[in-house]
């Protein structure tokens, strides 16, 4: 069974814990449990009616109003914002918090389709899926979210994202540059390098993403048969304890003749000292900022 702390629930429904506490006492909203050692805590359930609560609150239902509703009552005036056209940023990263602790494949569909709708992919990814995993990614590590629930989202995402990838036609007779992607030994996260991967497609690059786990010996399999004129990587977390500087070096001479696209946490952070063919993209703002600068094509 799935238990939470009131600060939990604090960074889930961005209520402050001592307002959670006056709901509490006042209203009866959620009644906290205690172990034998007499240590407060909160059951699933309990999460689950905070942040519908909570989403309601922040749009316009009063707490005391709130207190009189039943649990299937709630459920469906949150399920009503997610038909609100006009629903605002901060609402629709609550309702996307609402699918992955409830793990609610069809709410998700429905939150990022009206979206999409409204403005395109890209937008969605940029203003919404980023941000929202972003939010949530300490929340990870910390455990207040459960590594299904993570699971269950990423794979959503991941999903969307190959779909959306699927559905760029290829341009085989194109001149443009082409592009290797690829996520080095110890890294798994591929959401943020597939999202590059269309980034790339969409602006009608040759882009070729060939997994996640890529030792230096598929690299140097990967020269012989493609010469790429960019190699894009990523450096998350787990490069923490690892000479990422001698990796960069080794990589550049892997691939003389192409420029390196490095981006993630460890290489936005430190202090390298990169070859001339390497290039440094801290966030997506300069990723998308560096590919407006490139040309549409081969001259």
């Amino acid at each position: 069974m799935a238990i939470y702390s009131i600060r939990d629930l604090e960074k889930l429904s961005g209520i402050k814990a001592a307002t959670i506490r006056i709901w509490e006492q006042r209203y009866g909203i959620v009644i906290a449990l205690r172990t034998t050692t007499n240590i407060r805590y909160y059951s699933e359930n309990d999460l689950r009616k905070i942040l519908n609560i909570a989403l309601l609150n922040k749009n316009g239902f009063k707490i005391s109003k709130l207190s009189t509703m039943d649990d299937t009552e709630i459920y469906h005036r949150v399920g009503a914002i997610v038909r609100v056209e006009d629903a605002t940023h901060s609402t629709t990263l609550e309702l996307l918090t609402h699918t992955m602790i409830e793990m609610d494949e069809l709410r998700f569909h429905r939150i990022l389709a009206h979206h999409i709708q409204q403005h395109s992919f890209e937008e969605t990814m940029l203003r919404i899926v980023l941000p929202f995993l972003e939010k949530h990614s300490v929340l990870w590590f910390t455990g207040s979210v459960k590594p299904v629930q993570e699971n269950f989202i990423t794979q959503l995402i991941r999903q969307k994202l190959i779909a959306a990838i699927d559905a760029i036609p290829l341009l085989p007779d194109k001149p443009t540059l082409n592009f290797l992607l690829y996520l080095p030994e110890g890294e798994s996260d591929e959401l943020h390098i597939l999202f590059i991967h269309y980034l790339l497609r969409v602006r009608h690059y040759h882009s070729r993403y060939i997994g996640y786990n890529i030792s230096k010996a598929d690299l140097l399999d990967v020269q012989t048969i493609v010469q790429p004129d960019y190699v894009f990587t990523i450096f998350a977390e787990t490069y923490t304890q690892r000479p990422i500087q001698q990796y960069i070096s080794t990589l550049s001479e892997i691939f003389p003749d192409a420029q390196l696209l490095l981006t993630g946490y460890q290489v936005a952070t430190q202090a390298l000292q990169v070859a001339p063919n390497c290039t440094i993209l801290k966030n997506i703002d300069e990723i998308i900022q560096f590919l407006a600068h490139l040309p549409a094509k081969i001259k």
